[in-house]
């Protein structure tokens, strides 16, 4: 079974203080002192139970740079809520209680200068990477963490594609062959095959986003004769078609972890499509925002969700107006591409629909 090595503090692996003042986030009233973590839960659900807005996580999540994964916490975790001073630090309860986890905290962190910097004394912590709770729930964004992805129009027709389907057929599945034309075809290699799916289209500009890659399957090159190659399906999750695009599959891992953040600096934007929806979603709904890696956009940005105002007619002056759009939810991006970006609705009051507004969140979201 495949361990991860995790390089912990003693006793900790939330390890980070959370100074009282008003820059730090707000402890609830009602956090608990004390909180086993149960298989199902959700770091963003644990911190629901600690902080009066989990977006802020990171600012008592600190993540420590000698860390690989400083997040990690699994079911059976006993987590402590301790004072220090004027700090409050969630730890997990290494048997001795809040008492060890201060004597820990004074003995192992030192002052370096003066400056609020700590020299962190670490250990060793072996757990089985596949039992740690996830940031966010993974059955709702697994496929468009490696499956799904946006492309632009050139991307397609530059692509390879399937010419024809074994003894000429025009509908292939899986365990069939399918014939493609075109260049730099490996051998051996596995490749993905995508049909061009919903336009994504900026509702304010205007302006071309790209094409949604509809997965259709996958299958491997076992021959390649000039820019004509056979390709042996694998998995289809649907008919493979005539002109169907083939690209290279994506080395992407699935990550339990996501380090939610504020999006300091990107503008306001809009949700454009509500994945496996006729156009409306809730909690853990995945949705596509018209905000990408252009934008500064990031896995992990959170944005507050804004049902936006309907227009009305305002009768003494004739005219159109808009009302004012009214807070709605949250989401986390855990996907971006370089005009669009994939996200999951964390927090919703209310139904959220094609339109809605996204922006970065403040205190309360």
């Amino acid at each position: 079974m495949k361990k991860l090595v995790l390089i912990a503090l003693m006793s900790t692996v939330f390890a980070a203080p959370l100074q009282a003042d008003t820059q730090s986030a707000d402890v609830k009233a009602n956090a608990p002192e004390r909180y086993t973590v149960k298989k199902g839960d959700t770091l963003w659900d644990i911190a629901n139970r600690y902080l009066k807005d989990a977006w802020r996580w990171p600012e008592i999540w600190q993540a420590n740079q000698q860390i690989r994964n400083p997040h990690l916490i699994f079911p059976g975790d006993n987590l402590l809520l301790c004072h220090i001073q004027d700090r409050a630090v969630v730890a997990v309860d290494a048997g001795g209680g809040c008492e060890e986890v201060i004597a820990n905290f004074n003995n192992k962190a030192s002052v370096s200068g003066g400056n609020g910097q700590y020299k962190l004394s670490p250990q060793i912590r072996v757990e089985d990477l596949s039992v740690a709770i996830p940031a966010i729930p993974l059955q709702a964004i697994r496929a468009y963490l490696s499956d799904s992805r946006v492309m632009g129009a050139e991307d397609f027709a530059k692509a390879p594609y399937v010419v024809s389907g074994e003894s000429k057929r025009v509908i292939t599945g899986q365990g069939d062959k399918v014939y493609v034309r075109g260049t730099d075809i490996t051998l051996g290699a596995s490749y993905g095959i995508f049909r061009k799916g919903v336009r994504y289209d900026d509702p304010d500009t205007k302006e071309f986003l790209g094409f949604e890659a509809e997965d259709i399957g996958a299958g491997k090159v076992t021959a390649v004769l000039d820019n004509i190659s056979t390709l042996e399906l694998a998995r289809t999750t649907q008919e493979v078609r005539i002109e169907d695009r083939i690209f290279a599959n994506e080395a992407r891992p699935v990550t339990p972890i996501f380090y939610p953040s504020n999006p300091e600096g990107v503008k306001e934007g809009r949700i454009i499509r509500i994945m496996s929806s006729l156009g409306s979603g809730g909690l853990n709904s995945v949705v596509v925002v018209n905000r990408g890696e252009r934008d500064g956009v990031k896995q992990g940005h959170t944005f507050a969700l804004y049902q936006r105002g309907g227009i009305i007619r305002d009768r003494a002056k004739a005219d159109l107006v808009r009302l004012p759009s009214e807070r709605a939810g949250l989401a986390m991006v855990f996907r971006t591409f370089n005009k669009v970006s994939y996200a999951i609705i964390l927090r919703a009051s209310t139904t959220i629909t094609v339109g809605d507004e996204i922006r970065p969140p403040i205190s309360g979201d």
